[in-house]
């Protein structure tokens, strides 16, 4: 198949790179790609939010598929132009990607499908906002609506870091458009997981389970970020909780959206907590023997979750996609290998705040020998390939167990070198403590 991929991530270099791996022999394009994408597909020199630009492209090129990774050109409606020039593409249509990009519009749709999860109000008014803090104690979450590029979220531990966050939104705009409306949310206890559900429409497939590490720093602290690392499978949820997880609240938005006109195809990704403390004998999940409730909703591949999961996929991952896109995906389509994985994130120090750029890496062939690099945030200053971002690398060991794969993921980490590199190193940590 000729198939082209939107982004320049590794959640995006993942994608081209389990492609490259099918049986089929596929022409990749990625749009605009990064220096690791080079390496196995044409890299196009659109940016993945130009939409109009890249509907002229494929108008032209008329590829087989389109698969979009980043959020933001489908909040912007690229599919929705692919899909008026006939071109099978996975992911959602603009207004299903309203799951991701307006977290009061998710709430309305987790609320009307009865899907679990936590009490939040949103607001525009900062001095309202800060007057229904009472009602939600410490800590509690304050999100921006929209889009922030996985960084619009801020757990308060003190009111006066809440009252903080929303000034930051509402008042001095920090997010821009994204910050314009705030949500209020209460927090919820628990470890998270990530679930990645492939959709066409009518149903719906899970992919293996996976747990993101949010926080810069080892033992979770520190400010968010786009994702320092990730593992999978991850224990939290058990294979016995899954079928419960897609019946309870995956199935129940894609028929909520479908009721509203909304055929979601793509990725519906659910952030989940889980409490096996505290669990509810009388709520929605109760045969899990776990509280679950939904954090999240993302509309596209989870990125570093995509970096862990991938790898564990058998099969032909095209054909999935594409089964998806055209709604005839099969619960067969998805092939999931006896494996773990783990996948850590090599940063630019200073991330995700301010980081310098053009440093050239040292060492990736070297790394190649134990696991698989997955380039984030690199491109090329002549044959020298530099740092371009603050998630730079995402590097990926696969092994029979967690242990195995943690320790190649490291063992390939030490083998790379760029001036000021920063990485955590206690990734999956919450399994091994369990």
């Amino acid at each position: 198949m000729k198939i082209l991929i939107v982004g320049s991530g590794g959640r995006e270099h993942a994608i081209a790179w389990r492609l490259s791996r099918d049986e089929e022999n596929h022409e990749l394009y990625c749009a605009p790609g990064n220096a690791g994408t080079a390496q196995i597909a044409v890299n196009v020199a659109i940016s993945a939010d130009d939409i109009a630009t890249l509907a002229l492209w494929a108008e032209e090129e008329k590829p087989d598929l389109v698969v979009v990774g980043p959020e933001a050109p489908l909040v912007k409606g690229l599919v929705d132009e692919l899909e008026k020039l006939g071109i099978p593409s996975f992911g959602p249509v603009a207004a299903g990607a309203l799951m991701e990009g307006s977290k009061r519009f998710a709430k309305e749709i987790m609320d009307a499908a009865g899907v679990p999860t936590g009490k939040a109000a949103t607001f525009t008014d900062a001095a309202a906002a800060k007057d229904a803090l009472k009602e939600y104690g410490l800590p509690v979450v304050i999100k921006a609506d929209g889009l922030a590029a996985g960084k619009g979220v801020i757990v308060a531990e003190t009111l006066d870091e809440a009252c903080r966050a929303i000034d930051d939104m509402l008042v001095a705009n920090k997010f821009g458009s994204a910050g314009a409306e705030v949500l209020i949310e209460e927090f919820l206890h628990g470890e998270e997981c990530s679930i990645l559900a492939m959709v066409d429409g009518e149903n719906a497939v899970l992919l293996p389970s996976s747990q993101d590490h949010k926080r810069i720093f080892d033992g979770d602290k520190g400010p968010n970020t786009g994702g320092m690392g990730a593992y999978s499978p991850a224990p939290v949820i058990s294979s016995d909780k899954l079928p419960l997880i897609k019946e309870k609240i995956i199935m129940p938005v894609v028929r909520e959206l479908k009721k509203r006109g909304i055929v979601y195809r793509g990725i519906l990704y659910a952030g989940l907590m889980v409490n096996d403390e505290n669990s509810n004998p009388h709520g929605p999940m109760a045969k899990s023997g776990s509280t679950i409730n939904v954090v999240e909703f993302n509309a596209r591949f989870g990125d570093p979750e995509t970096e862990a999961v991938l790898p564990r996929l058998g099969g032909s991952f095209a054909r999935a996609l594409l089964n998806a896109a055209t709604g005839c995906l099969k619960e067969s389509d998805i092939v999931v290998k006896d494996s773990c994985a783990a996948t850590v994130i090599i940063s630019s120090e200073g991330y995700p705040g301010d980081y310098e750029k053009g440093k050239k890496i040292e060492g990736l062939d070297e790394a190649l020998e134990d696991a698989t690099v997955f380039h984030c945030g690199t491109g090329f200053s002549g044959d020298d390939v530099i740092t371009c971002g603050g998630r730079v690398l995402s590097v990926t060991g696969e092994g029979s167990t967690l242990r195995e794969a943690v320790d190649k993921a490291y063992e390939a980490v030490g083998k790379i070198s760029f001036d000021k590199m920063f990485y955590r190193k206690d990734i999956a940590h919450r399994a091994f403590d369990r």
